[in-house]
């Protein structure tokens, strides 16, 4: 649900990320190195204090403060964070002593008020209010376990309340003067011990952590087990929503995206040999030229939850080169449901537009797997020396479907035969052909709830 106050909020507010609540607030840490707040971070990192200064250290080896501004980098061969000038801020950081702190649980927007803990204030949904006419919204921890009400007026001022609905938990705050944040979704990460880090970390590599909140000394990880986890998902806000399909296609021609003056991001188009082709003009491989899709845009596995992928949006809805989107399984499919699509439910697919189609429909997204069907057009054939590309439309795994007469539990196996032989000659085409038949199942066109989100760093580093 949408609140009208929360846009006028976001220009007047962006600049606060913690506030100070008078009596109520935490007292400073009696040791300077250690923190007297909780901080809000965008991404699994590490907390790292210095005389009372606290940075946070991501998994991406950024380095913000407690506002959330950029400081410099961490260079994990040496453990300095170095400020953009070249300047040392602190020198020897061992990652395995330090706290590790996710981001927050943010179910939908909410403000957030840093003290002893975080705090995630949602606003009173209508007609939430108590004896007094006061608005009454929910209050959560950082891992979204409600823990109190915000009772507060038509100024936006208030206090957060404990469940029993008497007992004050903190007074006299100001949510104008928090920071709006809007909904996410964390998925968890494989483990990996932070000791293993030697170099720059990516947000597939993420330790995995219990606790996600920084609250006192006794919290910080004294051993090599330091752990952090989680991949958060931010999405949009007002960004475009709604409920389709996901079909699957790879015709090697030379993306949409790739073409000058498509609007949006432009992307990168490779010869056979997956070498990028700077020349905008340069043919399509589907009209007998040498630009086609860049191999190394296959989908990548970041765990079994999530992953992320290219696709074909749909032309007729204002699809606009490089927009993202989380793509939220619900373990069905448009024309069957059977147990491969089951255990697709849970999983996130977030994708990039790299191409525009206007035979594509509301709803639906055309993600790019090698073996995925060449669909109208065919640059593979005569350019990429691969093996059959299985039926025109649904490429191999429809070839399964039909040789199996439709016997789900078949599909796996005859689909992995089928990338091992197609692609035989090149293994990276082939790793984007198992793709289907190990992350999504061998699942054929499962159906999704899509959301517009922030396009990950995985997605526009190969865009």
């Amino acid at each position: 649900m949408k609140f009208p106050f929360f846009k006028a909020i976001l220009a007047a507010s962006a600049i606060f990320t913690l506030v100070g609540c008078g009596e109520d607030s935490p007292s400073k840490s009696s040791d300077e190195n250690q923190p007297s707040q909780a901080i809000v971070v965008e991404q699994p990192s590490w907390i790292f204090t210095q005389k009372g200064q606290q940075y946070a250290i991501g998994v991406d080896n950024s380095v913000t403060d407690t506002n959330g501004a950029p400081v410099g980098t961490f260079d994990p061969a040496t453990g300095n964070i170095v400020a953009a000038d070249m300047a040392v801020i602190a020198s020897g950081i061992d990652l395995n002593t330090l706290t590790v702190v996710l981001p927050p649980v943010i179910n939908s927007t909410a403000w957030i008020l840093s003290a002893d803990q975080l705090y995630i204030i949602y606003p009173a949904v209508s007609g939430a209010v108590d004896a007094a006419g006061n608005s009454v919204g929910t209050v959560t921890d950082a891992e979204g376990n409600q823990i109190g009400t915000f009772v507060y007026d038509a100024t936006l001022t208030g206090s957060i309340i404990g469940m029993d609905g008497v007992t004050p938990i903190i007074g006299g705050v100001n949510a104008a003067e928090l920071k709006v944040h809007e909904s996410n979704v964390i998925v968890e990460t494989p483990v990996l011990s932070s000791s293993s880090v030697s170099q720059p970390v990516s947000s597939a590599n993420v330790p995995k952590s219990s606790s996600s909140v920084v609250a006192s000394s006794s919290s910080v990880v004294q051993s090599s087990s330091s752990q952090a986890s989680g991949f958060t998902i931010k999405y949009v806000s007002g960004g475009k929503s709604g409920s389709g399909w996901a079909t699957r296609y790879w015709d090697c021609c030379k993306p949409h995206c790739a073409w000058p003056d498509k609007g949006g991001l432009k992307a990168h188009a490779c010869d056979a040999q997956g070498n990028k082709i700077n020349d905008d003009g340069a043919s399509s491989m589907c009209d007998g030229g040498n630009a086609g899709t860049c191999v190394s845009q296959i989908p990548q596995v970041y765990n079994d939850t999530i992953a992320f992928a290219f696709a074909a949006v749909p032309g007729s809805a204002g699809g606009k080169c490089g927009k993202c989107f989380d793509l939220a399984f619900t373990g069905k499919g448009k024309y069957a449901s059977d147990n491969n699509l089951a255990k697709l439910k849970g999983k996130h697919l977030i994708v990039i537009a790299s191409n525009i189609g206007y035979d594509v429909a509301e709803g639906q997204f055309d993600v790019m797997i090698p073996g995925g069907g060449t669909g109208i057009f065919n640059g593979c054939a005569s350019k990429m020396g691969w093996g059959s590309q299985g039926a025109q439309y649904g490429g191999l795994l429809s070839e399964c479907e039909t040789e199996s007469n439709y016997t789900a539990s078949k599909y796996k196996s005859c689909l992995t035969s089928k990338c091992e032989k197609s692609f035989a000659n090149d293994p990276k085409a082939k790793e984007g052909c198992l793709f289907l038949a190990n992350w999504m199942n061998a699942a054929g066109n499962p159906l999704h709830n899509y959301k517009e989100v922030e396009c990950p760093k995985e997605l526009l580093d190969k865009f």
